[in-house]
């Protein structure tokens, strides 16, 4: 392995439109493509391959990767800023693996997207906890990025985002953006936030929130006047407000409900699908917004009511369930039924379908 080639593979990725490239000793580089892990013709990569992958990405980081690191994010782009990539590395059986994420070149607006256009709205709130949430490779990062973009074409504001690693790169508008990374620009997230609100901002975006500290951080800046955009990798609304109550302790969390209703704005929840030919992937989106019913709901500990709710709400408030959004891609002919009721959580999706 040689630069050369390490830049040959990384150009192909972007090429054909792959989501991720996998390197592991003993196997070819993997490419994932609509979802499908495809086997490349390359030839097995040994385990001074996966080092010299490895050693190129820290370098390009001014870094060196620790002798005894068990795993590594990092970031890694191609000449000219023509690619970029969210870069995993990990060891595994003594070997070191390495995948690393398309990061898409432009970003998206709501439309390309295909997100819902009420996300325009929820971006307008002054103040507040915005979440976007789903599993791991669903589009959680490219949805936050649509999010803060549309805010910096729209709006004369100081957005401040603390992320590890940096993955889409802002260039300021109507607003300023200001970029940290952990462990380059700032230590941790929680300090990193907390210095964030002596620098200005109006908006504050935060990669992940990994810890008691920075959920706790997130709810402070949330009440003090700014607007705070953070993920989880949560499926739901309902599990979203489950996850933050419990990273605190049990007789902390009646006062956290309370808290979080005061300031949770949206929560945005994500799986991507493929569509009915399998040609295009596709976001199925749950939009939850704050109304008063919802508020109640999470100040009195009634979580499993905020689903109906949602659909009750989806004219009014242009909210919507995860089944409310598969079902209009069906009929539509979006995609199949079987598709639809693999990525439900609803036992009943097809009586629904039946009945709508």
């Amino acid at each position: 392995m040689d630069n050369k080639t390490l830049n040959q593979i990384l150009e192909i990725a972007f090429a054909k439109r792959v989501s991720d490239v996998h390197f592991e000793v003993d196997n070819p580089p993997f490419f994932r493509a609509h979802g499908q892990l495809l086997r490349s013709k390359l030839p097995n990569l040994k385990p001074q391959d996966t080092e010299f992958i490895a050693a190129t990405i820290m370098e390009h980081n001014s870094r060196e990767l620790p002798e005894d690191f068990k795993e590594f994010d990092a970031a890694y782009s191609l000449a000219n800023n023509s690619g970029r990539f969210r870069v995993s590395i990990f060891k595994q059986r003594g070997y070191i693996g390495i995948v690393m994420r398309v990061i898409p070149p432009e970003i998206g607006n709501f439309q390309d997207l295909k997100l819902p256009a009420v996300l325009s709205e929820i971006v307008k709130a002054p103040n507040g906890l915005i979440l976007v949430t789903g599993p791991t490779g669903n589009g959680k990062s490219t949805t936050l990025a649509s999010m803060i973009n549309h805010i910096n074409e729209k709006f004369a504001y100081n957005i401040i985002t603390i992320e590890d690693p940096i993955e889409f790169l802002f260039s300021s508008k109507k607003s300023c953006i200001v970029q940290r990374e952990v462990g380059i620009d700032t230590d941790d997230f929680s300090s990193a936030l907390k210095a964030s609100l002596r620098m200005d901002p109006d908006v504050i975006m935060v990669g992940e929130m990994r810890d008691l500290e920075t959920i706790d951080a997130c709810i402070k800046a949330s009440e003090t006047g700014h607007l705070v955009f953070s993920t989880l990798h949560t499926q739901n609304a309902a599990s979203t407000i489950n996850r933050l109550l419990g990273h605190f302790p049990p007789d902390a969390q009646e006062i956290i409900r309370q808290r979080l209703a005061d300031i949770l704005v949206a929560t945005v929840s994500l799986r991507l699908i493929e569509d009915k030919n399998g040609e295009n992937i596709i976001p199925v989106v749950e939009v939850m917004r704050s109304t008063t019913t919802i508020q109640a709901c999470i100040r009195e500990g009634n979580l499993d009511d905020i689903k109906g709710h949602i659909e009750k709400g989806s004219a009014q408030y242009q909210m919507q369930s995860m089944d409310q959004h598969l079902i209009q891609l069906c009929k539509k002919n979006i995609i199949t039924v079987k598709e639809a009721v693999r990525i439900s959580g609803s036992s009943d999706l097809e009586r629904k379908l039946t009945f709508t």
